[in-house]
C-alpha cells in the first residue's frame, strides 16, 4: 500500500487546526473577561470591617487628590470615568458595596481623574479618539457593503480601491481606540490606584487580592481590544472572498 500524499495529509489534519486556532482565538478573547468576572465576584463580599462604600470612598479619594469640578455618580452598571463631563460613574454594586471590589474599582476609577489632572497623553489621545469611534465604525461598516455596487455602478476600479481604503481606515479607529486604553486601564491601576490602597486603604495582607482585583479591571479591556482586532480581520477576509 503506498503512503498518503501530501494533500490527503493537509485535508486530514485542515479540521484539526481550524479547531484548535478557533479554541486558542475564543481563550484570548473570553478568557480574560471570565478571568476578571470570577475575581471580581470573588472579592465581593460585604465586609462590615470596611468603613465605606465604593462610592463614598471615590468621594474621600476626590477631595484629598484635590480633583476640582470632578463629581460620583451612581449608574446601572458599567463602572467608568467621564473625562468630558468630569464624572467618575460606579454600577450600583460598587458605588453601594463594602466589599474589597467596592473599594478598588472605585480607586481604579479615581486613577482615572487622577490622570484627567495631570493630562495624561494616552488618556486624552483616546477621549478624542473615542469621539470617532462610534460614528467611523458605522461609517466604515456602510462604505465597505456598499463597495461592490459603487464599483459596478462607476465601473471604475479605482473608485473601488479608494472606497476600500477609506472604509478600512475608519474601521481601524475603534481598533485604534482599543489598543490605547490598554495602557490607559494599567496606569490606572498600577502607577495611579495601588499606591493609593497601599497607604493604608488596604490592609497589608490584602494588597496581593487587591493587586488581582486591579488586574481585573484592566484585563476587563483586553478582550475588548481582541474583539476590535479580530472584526477589522473578519472585513478584511469578507473582501477577500
Amino acid at each position: 500500500m503506498s503512503p498518503p500524499s501530501y494533500s490527503a495529509l493537509r485535508l486530514k489534519y485542515v479540521p484539526v487546526v481550524a479547531v484548535a486556532t478557533i479554541a486558542v482565538v475564543l481563550g484570548a478573547v473570553f478568557g480574560p473577561q471570565l478571568w476578571a468576572k470570577h475575581i471580581l465576584k470573588r472579592h465581593s463580599r460585604h465586609r462590615d470591617e470596611i468603613p465605606g462604600t465604593g462610592g463614598e470612598f471615590a468621594v474621600h479619594l476626590i477631595e484629598n487628590s484635590k480633583l476640582d469640578g470632578v463629581t460620583v455618580e451612581k449608574v446601572s452598571q458599567g463602572d467608568h470615568y467621564d473625562p468630558i463631563e468630569k464624572v467618575v460613574r460606579l454600577s450600583e454594586a460598587v458605588y453601594d458595596g463594602k466589599s474589597l471590589t467596592a473599594v478598588v474599582v472605585a480607586a481604579h476609577e479615581v486613577g482615572h481623574a487622577i490622570q484627567d489632572k495631570f493630562d495624561y497623553a494616552p488618556l486624552k489621545f483616546r477621549t478624542r479618539l473615542v469621539r470617532l469611534s462610534a460614528v467611523s465604525e458605522r461609517f466604515g461598516a456602510i462604505i465597505l457593503i456598499a463597495l461592490p455596487f459603487m464599483t459596478a455602478l462607476t465601473r471604475m476600479p479605482a473608485t473601488g480601491a479608494l472606497m476600500l481604503v477609506l472604509g478600512l481606515s475608519v474601521l481601524l479607529i475603534p481598533v485604534a481606540v482599543h489598543l490605547v486604553t490598554l495602557p490607559v486601564e494599567f496606569d490606572a491601576s498600577f502607577r495611579r490606584a495601588l499606591p493609593i490602597l497601599a497607604l493604608g486603604y488596604v490592609p497589608h495582607d490584602e494588597l496581593p487580592a487587591a493587586r488581582r482585583i486591579l488586574t481585573a479591571c484592566a484585563l476587563t479591556y483586553v478582550a475588548a481590544s481582541l474583539a476590535a482586532v479580530l472584526n477589522f480581520w473578519r472585513w478584511i477576509y469578507f473582501l477577500r472572498r
